[in-house]
């Protein structure tokens, strides 16, 4: 049975090593399920995942929300290299804009 409402992140891709479409949940990393055709792969890991679910809820533990209805603050840290934090500050200088823009804008590329 599918989950109503279902809203997690699903992909589907080819797996050489299995010569199968393998089916993926972002939200439940370790689940997959294989399938000949991407359409089964889908409808399989759909299944897996509402089963997971029921599983979780019953048992009392938090099910995870699905990614597209989190909310993020825009705001996270990375870590560089100096030489590369050097670089980006070079960059930035040079096209007369702040070294966060300069990173956001290259990250979203």
């Amino acid at each position: 049975m599918a989950l109503k409402n279902d809203r997690y992140t699903y992909r589907v891709t080819w797996s050489e090593d299995d010569n199968e479409y393998v089916g993926l949940c972002a939200e439940f990393p370790s689940l997959s399920w294989l399938a000949l055709t991407p359409e089964a792969a889908l409808k399989g890991i759909r299944k897996l995942v509402a089963d997971a679910v029921k599983d979780i809820a019953a048992t009392g533990e938090t099910v995870p929300a699905p990614i597209a209805c989190r909310s993020y603050s825009g705001k996270f840290m990375v870590r560089v290299p100096p030489d590369v934090h050097r670089k980006l500050a070079v960059q930035a200088a040079e096209s007369g804009i702040s070294l966060n823009r300069i990173a956001s804008s290259k990250l979203s590329q």
